[in-house]
């Protein structure tokens, strides 16, 4: 049985690729597109890689239109817009599948903290379910309201989960380097994001108070219970247009007696039945790590490691596609899940090689 499913604010990079992703779903009928500025265009207007594929046009949002024509919702608008449109569209009786930034933190302080301003509805916070679905997978299937997590955060969270369950590592010792292309900044660009600009560069642009650094320690920090996990995280800007590559060091105990056996373990624990999630330490061959350039397009992210004896380090690599694994592939992995659909369907694309 398909359902009805809409892509609100879909001209943006993470609303186009949920729109390309949702056109090709066999259980999807994808009937209501919205953007503020393009209303009666065509999306192939915008993704002119959909002519002669789709007829789709933007309309306006209208929460009577939406509840007429949905039974779930992806919301793609900007951060701190979401927060005022989750409780009609829930009242509504519509399931939401938010790609920003407004529910992913359970504390309203925290939020505050990292977005500079006061949550209009704080009390969604906690029925909210942060959408990373190999972390939360019982959860999203009884869920009304999904926030999908960061691209940056769920890089991260992705390579570092293994060794937080397992307990290996110190808890309050994570550096986190990440490398992302400039579709994470959105379709909207300013003087740092144009082209001539950024172009052959690698530009640090946050070195410390990320925003995604709330979500990753809150993540994690579930996992043991008690400790809270501490982060820090340095952003990087570089020459791609998608794709993030992130590079952890974490820090085990003289004490502790650590072998790449060990970390294997953990690892293969925490993703053995995972489809999406690919344990990458090969001894030959050009992609021995995981590279973002082998997992754009699809929904796989790629995990990997070195161990450093020489000063008790482990060297944690993940990469994903910002725009499918880190944002619209992991909301339509949500939406299978909360729908009872197979959790691969729609999104097991390989993706392209040479590319």
């Amino acid at each position: 049985m398909k359902v009805n499913v809409g892509v609100i604010a879909a001209s943006g990079y993470a609303g186009g690729e949920a729109v390309r992703l949702l056109n090709y779903h066999p259980n999807v009928n994808l009937n209501y597109i919205t953007s503020r500025k393009l209303i009666t265009k065509y999306f192939h207007s915008i993704y002119p890689n959909f002519r002669n594929i789709s007829n789709l046009k933007f309309e306006e949002y209208d929460i009577k239109t939406a509840k007429e024509k949905c039974d779930i919702v992806f919301l793609a608008v900007p951060h701190k817009v979401s927060q005022d449109m989750v409780p009609e569209l829930l009242e509504a009786g519509l399931k939401v599948i938010d790609l920003s930034a407004d529910f992913r933190i359970k504390d309203k302080e925290i939020y505050k903290k990292y977005y500079k301003k006061e949550h209009s509805n704080p009390s969604y916070l906690k029925k909210a379910v942060y959408g990373i679905p190999e972390l939360h997978r019982d959860e999203i299937k009884k869920a009304n309201l999904i926030a999908v997590a960061g691209c940056q955060a769920a890089c991260a969270i992705y390579g570092l989960y293994p060794l937080i369950k397992g307990g290996l590592i110190q808890q309050n010792n994570i550096i986190i380097d990440s490398k992302t292309g400039s579709s994470g900044s959105g379709a909207s660009f300013n003087e740092a994001s144009h082209h001539p600009i950024r172009a052959n560069s690698i530009r640090p642009y946050k070195l410390t108070g990320h925003r995604h650094i709330a979500e990753i320690e809150q993540e994690l920090s579930l996992l043991n219970g008690v400790n809270k996990v501490k982060v820090g995280f340095s952003a990087h800007g570089v020459n791609l247009v998608r794709g993030i590559l992130s590079t952890a060091h974490v820090f085990f105990d003289e004490s502790v007696e650590m072998d790449e056996k060990t970390i294997f373990k953990a690892y293969r624990t925490a993703y053995r039945d995972e489809h999406f999630v690919r344990l990458i330490n090969q001894k030959t061959g050009i992609y021995r790590l995981p590279d973002p350039k082998i997992i754009i397009g699809t929904n796989f992210v790629d995990v990997g490691f070195q161990l450093d004896d020489n000063i008790n380090r482990i060297v944690v690599v993940s990469a994903l596609d910002n725009l499918i694994k880190g944002t619209a592939g992991n909301g339509i992995q949500c939406m299978n899940l909360m729908c009872n659909f197979p959790e691969m369907m729609g999104l097991d694309f390989p993706g392209y090689f040479p590319l």
